[in-house]
């Protein structure tokens, strides 16, 4: 059996996530040392405007992660698969790899924009499978 496009763009997304928590971990122990990184974190860190931003971008995945991971159970135990559903799973892991930049960055309004193209594309997944 192979792997629906869906999937494979499900499978993608998470190495992106991999992807990102590297780059923030990375960031953040040469900004804070490994002292402060492998503690116990008992009092709130300072982290760099970048660092920062870069941890938000990861945490922000983390949820639409979540959101398009439900979609693409729906669609392919729900038996919906298609080429709209295949074209929105690749627009998420497309917009997910643009929202990296353009939050570390700072692009206003594009972050938000290029989130919302994400978000639109796993919700219409799901609505695809529904009707």
């Amino acid at each position: 059996m192979t792997m629906t496009a869906e999937l494979s763009a499900l499978a993608v997304a998470a190495l992106i996530q991999a992807v990102q928590f590297a780059l923030f971990a990375v960031r953040a122990n040469l900004e804070l040392g490994p002292r402060v990184t492998m503690g116990p974190r008992d009092r709130p860190i300072e982290l760099s405007p970048l660092t920062g931003r870069l941890k938000r971008a990861m945490d922000n995945h983390f949820e639409g992660l979540a959101f398009f991971t439900i979609a693409v159970i729906v669609v392919t135990l729900g038996g919906a698969a298609s080429a709209l559903t295949a074209f929105c799973a690749w627009l998420y892991v497309a917009a997910r790899v643009l929202y990296v930049p353009a939050y570390a960055f700072g692009w206003s309004p594009w972050r938000s924009v290029i989130w919302m193209v994400g978000f639109a594309a796993t919700l219409l997944m799901i609505l695809v499978a529904l009707f």
